[in-house]
């Protein structure tokens, strides 16, 4: 028999946490933008970085940015769900 649920403290912590990797990756991005821009460095190589970082790489993060924010709020939407259910409160 397959069981379904979950324990609302637990799925909120697991919530928060996704939530929290939003930040991690705009720092992730604001930091290599910065020392991109400071580095002294030319020819194919950074071009072809530069290009790659910006287009690619940039948005592939961005993507998971929103994924990792909507995966964090349907978990703790979920777990508010369940806790009243339940009779608790979170």
């Amino acid at each position: 028999m397959t069981m379904y649920g979950a324990n609302p403290d637990e799925l909120t912590a697991l919530g928060n946490k996704l939530t929290a990797q939003v930040d991690v990756i705009a720092t992730l991005i604001a930091d290599v933008n910065g020392v991109l821009t400071s580095t002294t460095w030319q020819g194919p190589a950074r071009d072809r970085f530069e290009g790659e970082w910006t287009g690619s790489f940039t948005s592939s993060l961005k993507a998971l940015q929103d994924a990792f924010g909507a995966a964090g709020t349907e978990c703790r939407s979920r777990a508010a769900a369940l806790a009243q259910v339940m009779g608790a409160t979170i």
